[in-house]
């Protein structure tokens, strides 16, 4: 038979006998295990020669003798792995693309496998096998024991061994990662380190999501996703030190596997969840809309510093408290009833999130501050943005280099349009067009509500005493049906981030109490998602 036929021989029998002439002349399991290994090595690159084999059994053990020979000389490890060159030649065995004899097939997968393997025994076998070095090289190295590296041989001799029969199988599979997409919303100082920075790519989402089923190692998800461990443990660590090193996506458990580290509801448990407050929808919008009747004029008497203000423009600025009422008591009784436990999350930012299901609640509200600017010592501007109101400004800006602001900043008490540069004109113009001013003749007056800084504490007081007295029947069931879903789908190393959890629970109730409240004619959205509503700004002499 031609040596390159060799392979076609290897099965149980032929791998048990090799075992048992090596335990016979070693001293135990392991060091059998690695004479049997590079015996077995001897064969596969004796079937990448040319020639013929006259008589197969006495061929074989003849090598398994030589390859004996030389352990119990004590060589070298890289000479006892049959290879003093370079180790980029080893590869050159394995066949090219127009070979295709099973012979190939079978040492490919050898080199595929031990891609796969975990780190601790990938580096094993590649310093072992391709880069020379002996066991007790390789432990000084890895600043372990020589036993320690043996055993990891052992080990991932026997993963390439008990897999390798299915690797034609298994890599003929394409690896086609299906569409996932999170909504992942935060809070806090994303400056802090926004772990959501490092998590933009197909093959990170689906190594957060199996992650988020049960804590998995990387290789149970190499296998799942069928890419090389390698790979899955980069992502990992990633993962895991998201953007500044203390808050990542994942989290590395004592057993070495990785788990969800945020709130990250699927799309079965997210309909739920939305569910159980949309429920209470109508007694909700029932119960705003009573509350602004009632409270309309203290409403309108805050000490305001514009020349005019309205009602719709008040309720703009406060509806995300007003809708965020609801959920508000819904917190307070989870906070007393279910979890009692849990302080508040002590981070700078925390990220949560869902699992896209199609429906999108742009929400948000952003701020910045400021000081002597346009003759205040200090200013906040605040804006919320939401499906019916597009946001004037994010965190970050740079209020000295924004002239609308600064026009209505000057404007509060009448700025005259003659002392106006032309440059200015234009600035002014584009103010009104998107509502920080309004012309009343010559004058220019500021449009988005302006108030004292010392107000800022009562500020939302009128709309935070929706969360006294009211809702309190439907607040106790909503609570109690999130408090069962929190139980029941989110690990429990996370219970103390529930509030987070409630918080995507309420996300619709904002653009749903908005519409209901448009419909009922007491809110006016403005032309196009851009206006004086929804923004406003305090100030400080």
């Amino acid at each position: 038979m031609k040596k390159q036929e060799l392979l076609k021989q290897f099965d149980d029998d032929l791998l048990d006998r090799l075992f048992g002439f090596c335990y016979a002349r070693t001293n135990d399991s392991y060091e059998a295990q690695e004479l049997c290994s590079d015996i077995i090595f001897a064969l596969v690159k004796a079937a990448h020669t040319d020639g013929e084999i006259t008589n197969l059994y006495p061929f074989i053990w003849r090598v398994a003798r030589n390859v004996y020979a030389d352990f119990s000389n004590s060589r070298r490890r890289h000479a006892d792995a049959f290879y003093d060159g370079d180790a980029d030649e080893v590869l050159q065995f394995v066949a090219a693309k127009e070979q295709e004899d099973d012979s190939d097939e079978q040492l490919r997968a050898v080199y595929r496998r031990i891609a796969f393997l975990t780190r601790a025994y990938r580096e094993v076998m590649i310093l072992y096998y391709l880069d020379g070095l002996s066991t007790a090289e390789i432990a000084k190295l890895q600043n372990t024991s020589d036993g320690a590296v043996r055993q990891r041989l052992f080990s991932a001799r026997q993963k390439i061994k008990s897999e390798v029969e299915n690797m034609t199988e298994t890599f003929n599979k394409p690896l086609a990662l299906d569409e996932i997409n999170y909504v992942m919303w935060a809070t806090g100082d994303p400056h802090w380190g926004d772990p959501r920075n490092v998590c933009n790519r197909m093959f990170s989402k689906h190594v957060l999501w199996l992650c988020h089923k049960k804590p998995m190692s990387a290789s149970e998800i190499a296998e799942e996703l069928n890419v090389p461990t390698l790979y899955i443990e980069e992502e990992l660590e990633i993962l895991a030190r998201g953007e500044n090193g203390e808050y990542g996506l994942l989290r590395r458990m004592e057993n070495g596997k990785y788990a969800i580290n945020f709130i990250l509801m699927d799309k079965e448990m997210v309909e739920k969840a939305h569910a159980a407050y949309a429920e209470h929808l109508p007694s909700i919008c029932e119960t705003i809309s009573d509350y602004i009747t009632k409270h309309k004029e203290e409403y309108l008497s805050f000490p305001y510093l514009n020349k005019k203000v309205d009602l719709n423009l008040i309720l703009w600025q406060q509806i995300s408290r007003i809708a965020g009422a609801f959920s508000g008591n819904v917190e307070r009784i989870l906070s007393e009833k279910y979890f009692s436990q849990y302080g508040k999350t002590d981070r700078p930012f925390s990220v949560y999130g869902w699992v896209d299901n199609g429906k999108h609640y742009s929400a948000g509200w952003d701020g910045v501050y400021a000081e002597n600017i346009c003759g205040y010592t200090k200013i906040c501007l605040d804006n919320i943005y939401i499906t019916r109101i597009k946001a004037h400004f994010h965190c970050g800006l740079n209020v000295s280099q924004d002239p609308q602001i600064q026009l209505a900043l000057r404007a509060v008490c009448g700025l005259d349009i003659s002392s106006l540069s032309e440059t200015e004109k234009e600035h002014a113009a584009k103010a009104i067009e998107c509502g920080y001013l309004y012309r009343d003749g010559d004058m220019l007056y500021t449009k988005i509500l302006v108030s004292q800084m010392k107000d800022d504490n009562r500020l939302f007081e009128i709309s935070d005493g929706l969360r006294k007295g009211y809702f309190e029947e439907d607040a106790r069931i909503v609570a109690g049906k999130i408090a069962s879903l929190i139980k029941g789908s989110i690990p429990e190393y996370l219970h103390g981030e529930w509030r987070f959890a409630n918080t995507i629970a309420n996300a619709p109730i904002l653009d749903s109490v908005v519409e209901v409240l448009i419909d009922k004619g007491v809110l006016t959205p403005p032309e196009n998602g851009v206006g004086a509503e929804g923004c406003w700004m305090s100030v400080m002499k």
